[in-house]
């Protein structure tokens, strides 16, 4: 096979679902990076030469539903364990045997999906924005349910489909403009201010956006990328990830309160929210991921981390990296 190119080269790779699309850059042991919501392979685009520079073949993946990967119809295509088999198929297809994954977003929970039903492909794992949280516990849409009293919580609103949809696509730059700034540090609402995470009852979510500038992570140019890519291919694919919520619970019940074993890692914002609703989940983490090498919280970052503290991120995974077995 071919060397890795030293930058970055677009593929199209066989995936149960048809293809995926991936960026690989680098050449050594292999690194997956799984973008979240509302994102795609570009999130990555720190990291990817970052990574090649330290000795690693980075592949960043368009998810199932997003970008130039494939988008089937059906709602329960997007079901956690399909996701998994995507990245397994990534891995073959690039004729490895194995990798390191990395996620953000909901990106961290397919990672952490995929170390904990294939550790014989994934041999360690790395967490940004979401803590791991092992299966089990209440059915998920009864607990969103439960959130936010009279308002509804941004999960439940995304899961009844063509909603969020209705919302979103007829300005799709203009809404990402909006929902980058509400979960980035220096742009969020003000402490005491509506939360950007819910929706009063018949509102819509981007009335709770800050409006005005950019997060300074984000550049007009790399707003224009990742709006080009939804303004292609809507927004339906991404979403369906919410709507599996429930299916994934009963998916993963065999695996109900199982650890991660792997070498793994957790990289948050100081002011993601995420890290306060799933405090308990880091609090955990000697218990639910033994080979935790490091948890670190980012002063004066948001939701994404990758993207806010680039440089940083790189460090902390590249010296981990550099820790793990051969």
């Amino acid at each position: 096979m071919p060397p890795t190119p030293a930058v970055p080269t677009h593929r199209l790779v066989p995936a149960p679902a048809g293809r995926v699309h991936l960026v690989e850059q680098g050449s050594g042991p292999l690194v997956l990076l799984v973008h979240g919501f509302p994102e795609s392979w570009y999130a990555w685009r720190h990291q990817l030469p970052a990574l090649a520079a330290a000795g690693y073949r980075a592949v960043a993946v368009d998810v199932r539903g997003y970008g130039r990967s494939s988008k089937p119809d059906a709602v329960d295509a997007y079901r956690m364990l399909d996701l998994v088999a995507d990245n397994v198929a990534v891995v073959d297809a690039l004729g490895e045997r194995s990798a390191v994954v990395v996620g953000h977003d909901w990106g961290a929970t397919i990672a952490a999906a995929s170390a904990l039903t294939r550790p014989d492909v994934f041999r360690a794992v790395g967490l940004l924005g979401v803590p791991y949280t092992p299966p089990g516990g209440p059915r998920p849409s009864e607990v969103f349910a439960r959130m936010g009293a009279e308002e509804e919580f941004y999960v439940s609103y995304f899961q009844r489909p063509g909603r969020a949809e209705a919302e979103i696509e007829p300005d799709v730059r203009g809404w990402l403009a909006g929902f980058y700034a509400a979960l980035s540090a220096d742009t969020m609402p003000a402490p005491g201010s509506p939360s950007p995470h819910f929706v009063a009852r018949g509102g819509t979510l981007r009335e709770r956006f800050p409006a005005g500038r950019l997060p300074d992570w984000l550049s007009e140019h790399d707003l224009d990328v990742l709006a080009g890519e939804f303004e292609r291919t809507g927004l339906t694919g991404a979403l369906n990830r919410y709507r599996n919520m429930d299916r994934d619970w009963e998916d993963l019940a065999r695996f109900e309160g199982a650890p991660l074993t792997q070498p793994s890692l957790f990289i948050g914002g100081a002011r993601d929210a995420s890290l306060t609703w799933l405090a308990d989940a880091i609090e955990a983490f000697a218990a639910t991921m033994p080979g935790l090498a490091g948890s670190h919280v980012l002063d004066d970052c948001g939701h994404f981390v990758q993207q806010e503290r680039p440089a940083r991120t790189n460090r902390l995974l590249t010296d981990w990296l550099a820790s793990l077995p051969a």
